[in-house]
């Protein structure tokens, strides 16, 4: 197994997802499969890559590399879930949606560096990130109300890699 700091991984991941998605000025990069969309961010000895497909609903793949691009994959996130089916149609609504995802997301803390905070409320707006586990092995559920009713939803799961 490779041994790592854990909680520069954190620091990271923080760096990263709030660089990438979260980010208004985030830059897709040629994707390694087709129709998909990617992000990626490098710092130091670690390369992130979210690598996601659709809109409405849109699962994707975060993965994380010690020693740059071609390094040894050391952490992973899955993730799946998406808009409410009722508002598939609603591309508006969906980009509104998005945009307080992105707000939510930019909230993302060292102790639980998956997705957002536990909650967070603007406006009309509430986001809620239920999580068990830590960095090494986590699954969690996160849902986007708007005037209370829930409008998006997704689930994840991951933690580190361990191989032989």
């Amino acid at each position: 197994m490779i041994k790592m700091n854990l909680k520069k991984l954190a620091r990271f991941l923080v760096k990263a997802k709030i660089d990438t998605y979260a980010s208004v000025n985030k830059m897709k990069i040629e994707p390694e499969r087709l129709d998909f969309d990617e992000l990626e961010y490098e710092e130091g000895d670690f390369y992130y890559r979210d690598s996601y497909v659709g809109f409405f609903q849109a699962p994707g793949m975060e993965v994380v590399r010690l020693n740059g691009k071609k390094g040894k994959v050391v952490w992973t996130m899955a993730y799946g879930g998406g808009m409410k089916e009722e508002f598939h149609k609603n591309e508006k609504f969906a980009k509104e949606v998005f945009g307080f995802l992105k707000e939510a997301l930019k909230r993302v803390s060292e102790d639980i560096p998956f997705r957002g905070p536990k909650s967070f409320e603007k406006d009309e707006w509430k986001y809620i990130n239920k999580v068990e586990g830590d960095i090494k092995r986590f699954f969690g559920f996160e849902k986007i109300l708007y005037k209370d009713k829930e409008v998006f939803s997704q689930e994840y799961i991951g933690g580190l890699v361990i191989d032989k």
